[in-house]
């Protein structure tokens, strides 16, 4: 049994839910509101079968196979490495009322499923969970950033992370 516990960030952003869903359903969207992406090449756009990378500051290369695309509401993927594990991802968009809308990021990360699960509960309420929770705050404060400024949010805008701003990590 696979134990892959979730990390959620959830933030209200001040347009309506269409507007954030044109945001990150449109090709390349992390290079606008990713703030640790250098880069996001899109191999397959859009759909269920979408496909695209991001190259993150830090140097890694992580690869987004998307499987579930639900149009003006979120989607559904896989990232990771190209051959290595997989983290399960959902982005979901809620309106609030027809000026502005929660969007939620949620991942189950692939780390530690190779550690006993009776020992997995420390480093990922100690390591994992604390990190992976800056990561996807700055994301989902990147994406505010981008459709209430209708500018690129600036690379490592609310703050350095130490998974993908340096130029060496600490997560092997």
């Amino acid at each position: 049994m696979t134990f892959r516990w979730p990390v959620s960030i959830e933030r209200v952003i001040e347009a309506p839910a269409q507007e954030v869903w044109e945001a990150i359903s449109r090709p390349g969207h992390l290079e606008l509101c990713h703030p640790f992406c250098a880069r996001n090449p899109v191999k397959v756009w859009p759909g269920s079968e979408s496909r695209d990378e991001i190259h993150y500051l830090s140097g890694w290369i992580f690869e987004r196979r998307f499987c579930e695309w639900i149009e003006g509401t979120g989607y559904d993927l896989e990232i990771g490495r190209k051959g290595g594990g997989q983290s399960s991802v959902s982005w979901r968009i809620t309106p609030v009322d027809n000026r502005s809308c929660r969007l939620r990021i949620t991942v189950c990360p692939h780390g530690l499923q190779s550690i006993p699960v009776v020992v997995r509960w420390l480093p990922h309420l100690l390591w994992i969970r604390p990190l992976l929770g800056k990561y996807l705050d700055s994301v989902v404060r990147g994406v505010d950033w981008f459709v209430v400024r209708h500018e690129p949010v600036p690379r490592n805008a609310f703050g350095a992370h130490p998974w993908f701003s340096a130029k060496r990590s600490s997560l092997g």
